[in-house]
């Protein structure tokens, strides 16, 4: 097969030439969902509330989410990758000292390992009420955890222009995030069982091509009007524009298995963004790749990971993982040295590539004994200790 990885669509101009062109590098933020569990059953438990009562972070940087099996840590605006892992890093000490108190433990793994999702309690108040009233059998999709990114675009007409270019890559994020392989006390057979059960929502998955700020608002229209959605904050697309702040959200990820994984996802996410940003400046066009190849090749990455294919949606190779992340990380590399993150995301990708990813990490500690409350204990003390 001929290697088109260098085509036209897989160019970039220098790292100097975007320093040029841009003020500073784009701001960032990270969200990151994690469950509650019991550390005797190992299983779900619906009572965050309780452990949230006992944070001691600034309000808001702790929160709940659909359901009380969730919490939520929300960073604060980063310029720097220092200043983003404090805060990973803070935050789950936090969360794990709270968790001690109550007599409770925190997993961040982006599906429950064991214990049924669907009874989880949904969160008080009205707009969590109403979602799942809407969602109806499809509540239990909602109970997952991710790993969110929102990266600073300097308007929305941008934020669709760079959208569009970030779209190739969701396959390659996919696997690289993986890290839901069990779920409900069994195998699923795919590495982000999240990014499947997430994505039958209607108005999930691979974004749109858009090319226009109109036909972003034509699409979220579309949603409204077919009822798929009850507001703008329910379009759940991969990557999607923030209603009220001058972000762009990439949305794709499982949460990730330590803070220094995040830390990964979220520079590789902004280097892939600032790259975008400067090819928006230039007039280069985001590739046409059909929806229908897109999802195909989301599906297949979040089936294998990195330890079996992913397809790249706009050449049609279908990549073993360590070559899936040296385009990944290729194609970053600009946007990653112009925000002074290259050697960081090359030695955290090194420690990936060394210990697999959060999926093939929690098949391996369920490999040794045969035993599901091995993984959420596994996942328990990455969560609190890293790797």
């Amino acid at each position: 097969m001929e290697n088109r990885s260098t085509a036209a669509h897989d160019h970039w101009l220098p790292a100097s030439t975007h320093t040029r062109t841009t003020a500073r590098s784009p701001t960032f933020g990270v969200e990151e969902e994690f469950f509650v569990v019991d550390p005797r059953t190992r299983r779900i438990l619906s009572r965050a509330p309780e452990l949230l009562s006992r944070s001691r972070l600034p309000d808001g940087r702790l929160c709940g989410e659909f359901s009380r099996v969730q919490v939520e840590a929300n960073s604060p605006v980063c310029t720097t990758a220092d200043d983003a892992l404090r805060f990973l890093r803070a935050a789950r000490r936090e969360l794990g000292r709270s968790a001690d108190e109550v007599g409770l433990a925190v997993a961040a793994t982006g599906t429950a390992v064991l214990g049924d999702t669907s009874a989880a309690l949904v969160s008080d108040g009205r707009r969590y009420a109403d979602i799942a009233v809407h969602a109806g059998g499809l509540r239990a999709s909602h109970v997952v955890c991710g790993c969110h990114v929102h990266v600073g675009i300097p308007d929305r007409e941008t934020a669709v222009a760079v959208s569009d270019h970030l779209r190739r890559w969701l396959p390659f994020l996919v696997a690289l995030s993986a890290n839901s392989p069990f779920h409900g006390g069994r195998d699923t057979g795919y590495a982000s069982w999240r990014t499947v059960t997430w994505n039958r929502l209607p108005s999930a998955g691979p974004p749109p091509l858009l090319r226009s700020l109109a036909a972003h608002e034509r699409a979220v229209r579309s949603l409204s009007d077919s009822g798929a959605i009850l507001d703008r904050h329910m379009v759940y697309w991969d990557v999607r524009l923030s209603d009220h702040l001058p972000t762009l959200e990439i949305r794709v990820g499982d949460v990730a298995a330590t803070a220094e994984e995040a830390l990964l996802f979220a520079a590789l996410t902004r280097g892939l963004a600032t790259r975008a940003l400067t090819d928006v400046h230039h007039g280069v066009p985001a590739p046409d790749i059909p929806d229908q190849a897109l999802r195909a090749a989301v599906w297949r990455a979040a089936r294998d990971g990195l330890e079996g294919s992913v397809p790249d949606p706009l050449t049609g190779d279908c990549l073993p993982g360590p070559f899936a992340v040296e385009r990944l990380s290729h194609a970053a590399l600009p946007g990653l040295a112009a925000n002074g993150d290259a050697d960081l995301v090359s030695a955290l990708l090194d420690r990936v590539r060394g210990t697999g990813t959060g999926a093939a990490r929690q098949r391996a500690a369920h490999a040794r004994r045969g035993r599901l409350t091995d993984v959420v204990d596994h996942v328990v003390r990455q969560t609190r200790e890293g790797l």
